[in-house]
């Protein structure tokens, strides 16, 4: 049912979306709720993030993508979330993504089933805008009792120390060099986001608008905000990096990093490590932090980059994970079907004609084959009889989204699994394993 906002709440809370009125009392709210534990002083980078949001210009979010709720003796707003609008693909096909971000509750307040009201709002948007899932980032097991699932690989990469950057030998020049990226680079850098998401099952379509606010769009202080460098070679652009405007902690990553094709990982790759070592000892000093403890290449769970420079990145961190919400599986199946159908053609069973029942304990949903085209439909069913394949919750979309096998899904939890030759040969070759590596829109 669509809700008609602003809504009275039962308690007589107000539910309602944000103007630009609203603006200093969100980046307040924000920046206190969302500072570091045992940090005293608001989070000045996540404020700034929130000011950007009101108050200036985003591509794809205004004021109104904030849903908030207002205590109405006092006008004070309690409890808050926002939707950034954002175009993903799956095996290269595109749709709209809705991601929650910035949630937040005064402590006065919670527990009182507020943060579930503003997602079933921000739900409701994303479906108006036809978004086909919704994403957030987040701390483990909240956002599943909203319908997600933790399905899809976030962050992850290799890290080295000092004594893994290559030195120049004496009076050898760098041959490949960094620099700002500029307005002029734009196409470029849709054409090496591109690039990057032909290795990425599923990624975020970064267009000229979505660059042009990265490169100039947001303040100084955005805990989001990442510096773009152009690496050249003999005045040419042969690729690209991103990494934060601050250090982690006293590391500085990559956290994006491609290469134009013909150009060598092997020889590139040393000179944007010098480059992070000598950037990350200058945002030390600026930031008083006593040294630039370690470099890394925050990169997902595979990268061409750990295969040039194994010896320079010893230290591995697993990826986390993309919490994900499909309130319409069968729809978001033949949204992508042309992409299973490619991987189903180059299968063992190409052109395959029949049918998979996937249940999922409450409900299911039916794949059926014709001469190697797929349709899905809603199953409805309940437990596992008749099924070819069961799995528990929402676990199937982690097959779905490439986070694991259906073998690593069997071998973690027994009321998991397929039966029979075909569901197994069927469900392996639509639902590989993966890589992912998403660069969401803040």
């Amino acid at each position: 049912m669509r809700q008609q906002l602003p809504l009275v709440l039962d308690d007589g809370l107000i539910l309602r979306r944000a103007t630009e009125a609203d603006a200093e009392q969100l980046i307040e709210a924000h920046s206190n709720l969302h500072r570091d534990e045992g940090v005293e002083e608001p989070d000045e980078r996540v404020g700034a993030w929130v000011r950007d949001l009101m108050v200036r210009p985003h591509p794809t979010f205004d004021p109104g993508d904030f849903a908030v709720i207002e205590e109405p003796r006092n006008g004070r707003i309690v409890s808050s979330l926002c939707l950034i609008s954002q175009t993903w693909s799956y095996g290269g096909i595109q749709f709209g993504v809705g991601r929650p971000e910035l949630v937040a509750t005064h402590p006065d307040y919670r527990q009182r089933g507020l943060i579930r009201a503003l997602f079933d709002a921000v739900h409701e948007w994303s479906a108006e805008r036809g978004d086909k899932m919704q994403c957030i980032t987040g701390i483990p097991w909240y956002y599943r009792q909203f319908g997600y699932e933790m399905a899809l690989n976030l962050g992850g990469g290799r890290a080295g120390y000092e004594s893994h950057v290559p030195r120049l030998k004496e009076g050898e020049e760098e041959t490949y060099r960094l620099r700002p990226a500029g307005e002029g680079d734009i196409p470029f850098l849709v054409e090496m986001d591109r690039r990057q998401r032909q290795r990425s099952l599923v990624g975020c379509v970064w267009d000229e608008d979505l660059w042009r606010y990265e490169l100039a769009g947001k303040s100084d202080k955005n805990v989001n905000r990442d510096l773009v460098r152009i690496v050249e070679t003999d005045g040419d652009r042969v690729g690209m990096i991103m990494h934060p405007a601050s250090l982690w902690g006293t590391m500085l990553p990559a956290t994006t990093f491609e290469l134009r094709p013909g150009i060598s990982w092997l020889a590139a790759g040393p000179a944007v490590i010098r480059y992070l070592w000598q950037t990350g000892q200058d945002m030390a000093r600026a930031e008083g932090k006593e040294r630039l403890s370690s470099f890394g290449f925050w990169l997902g769970s595979e990268h061409p980059a750990y295969k040039a420079l194994p010896n320079r990145l010893p230290y591995v961190r697993k990826p986390y994970a993309w919490y994900i919400r499909v309130a319409d599986l069968p729809d978001f199946i033949g949204r992508v079907a042309p992409f299973l159908e490619e991987r189903l053609a180059a299968s063992v069973a190409p052109g395959h004609t029949g049918e998979l029942k996937l249940s999922f304990y409450r409900d299911g949903m039916r794949l059926i084959f014709e001469d190697g085209r797929i349709r899905a439909q809603p199953w409805k069913t309940i437990g596992e009889k008749g099924a070819n394949a069961v799995f528990p919750g929402l676990t199937f979309l982690q097959l779905v989204f490439g986070y694991r096998s259906l073998e690593e899904l069997e071998g973690a939890m027994a009321d998991c699994y397929a039966t029979g030759d075909e569901a197994r040969v069927l469900l392996d070759a639509l639902f590989p394993k993966a890589p992912s590596d998403v660069r969401g829109v803040t």
